[in-house]
């Protein structure tokens, strides 16, 4: 089990060419998988992008944008550290997740912890380039990321949830840049919750036989047979929220087709999702690194009008 590499994994030839304590520590934080950092990083972009945080080309917050994924990648690898620790025996029982570093015992839990910690150091200098405002905004984030991985045993809906904490990003670019608009944020926000749960629940197919033995409720369970439909309806509030957000910062019916392309994309998601297939939900989910690429692009021209 030690040697043992996560079926969805991006990078198994990088993964596999380290030590294999390294590779275990990689495992753990899922640097082989770069979609989870990219959907944590996206809302954090549209933040800055509709602040107007990219006006122009030399005066844009670049600098911002980059500390903002470099926070992305190191807090989305001790989010999968602290989530892997508490649910060590549960990942036991799951034929996707028994071969991750603490379940199989590649790695101890004080050796979990200790990466933890060090990737929290990463997050702490990122939070250090920011304002105190959004400081605040940043440190907020903390209980909820630390009440996730309960959310499974307690609800059927983790991904709810889940939502709240992979969108706070977009709580931070803003607030990092003004202190205003307050009714623009929050339907970004709402609009980047309802996105969330659209993914999740097609990442979840993955695993609805496996939770449902191990007792354990996901979106993916509770909607049974209806999940394309409730995919698609997270998705159309998804983007009936971002429009409206649009609207409320430039009311034009223009900025309505900034968000074109990322809703056909999204749209092409539900149509071809087929929930009984292993390979097709995991690819549909891995799109969505281009649908929040789309969004930001739509933030970006809407944030600049």
């Amino acid at each position: 089990m030690t040697d043992a590499i996560v079926p969805d994994t991006e990078h198994r030839g990088l993964v596999a060419a380290l030590p294999r304590t390294l590779r275990n520590y990689a495992l753990l934080a899922r640097f082989d998988r770069p979609i989870g950092w990219w959907l944590l990083f996206w809302p954090c972009a549209w933040g800055v992008l509709l602040a107007g945080g990219a006006k122009t080309v030399f005066g844009a917050r670049w600098d911002l944008i980059l500390w903002l994924l470099a926070g992305a990648i190191a807090m989305r690898g001790a989010g999968c550290v602290y989530n892997d620790i508490v649910d060590a025996d549960l990942d036991r029982q799951v034929a996707r997740t028994a071969a991750r570093p603490v379940a199989s015992g590649a790695l101890s839990k004080r050796a979990a912890w200790i990466w933890l910690l060090a990737l929290c150091l990463v997050g702490l200098t990122v939070l250090l380039q920011l304002r105190w405002q959004a400081q605040l905004v940043a440190l907020a984030s903390l209980a909820p990321v630390a009440a996730y991985p309960f959310m499974k045993r307690i609800t059927w809906w983790p991904q709810a949830w889940l939502g709240l904490v992979f969108s706070w990003g977009a709580l931070v670019g803003w607030t990092e840049l003004r202190g205003d608009g307050l009714g623009v944020l929050a339907a970004l926000y709402a609009g980047s919750i309802a996105w969330v749960i659209g993914y999740d629940t097609i990442y979840a197919l993955q695993d609805r036989e496996d939770d449902a033995l191990v007792g354990i409720g996901s979106s993916a369970r509770a909607m049974g047979e209806h999940v394309r439909g409730g995919v698609a309806t997270f998705y159309a509030a998804a983007v009936a929220c971002w429009a409206f957000a649009f609207w409320l910062l430039r009311p034009d019916v223009l900025v309505f087709l900034a968000l074109l392309p990322a809703a056909v994309h999204l749209a092409w998601q539900v149509l071809t999702l087929d929930p009984d297939d292993s390979a097709n939900p995991l690819a549909r989910f891995r799109s969505n690194r281009f649908a929040g690429l789309l969004v930001a692009l739509a933030c970006w021209v809407v944030g600049n009008a």
